[in-house]
């Protein structure tokens, strides 16, 4: 089932972070990552994707440096520890927001009264 984008939005950069935390990576590695990860529902273009990589390091969140592999030269990003406070700060506030989702939608299933 196709998943509405407007849900997916809100979460690509916390989803970015997150993988920047885990390793260093360059773009097509985040949207292959991204995609094998969630099952295909994360199918980010790179005139999405890039936009909010910008928007990461001017914020301070993110920094990148360029690496040649294999003859090409890919620009790696990496977090930075301002982008590690930032990252648990949306995580917390994700988890809450779906827990909240979570039982509204299943009521008493999730342990809401």
């Amino acid at each position: 089932m196709a998943v509405d984008k407007s849900l997916i939005s809100g979460s690509t950069s916390l989803l970015l972070l997150k993988l920047l935390s885990e390793k260093d990576m360059y773009g097509y590695e985040m949207i292959e990552t991204l995609e094998a990860r969630s099952n295909n529902v994360f199918q980010l273009k790179a005139g999405t994707m890039y936009p909010l990589l910008h928007s990461l390091v001017s914020q301070g969140c993110l920094t990148c440096y360029e690496q040649e592999v294999q003859g090409k030269v890919r620009k790696y990003y990496s977090i930075t520890r301002e982008g590690k406070k930032y990252l648990s700060k949306k995580q917390a506030e994700w988890e809450e927001y779906a827990g909240a989702v979570a039982h509204v939608l299943g009521g008493a299933v999730y342990g809401a009264v």
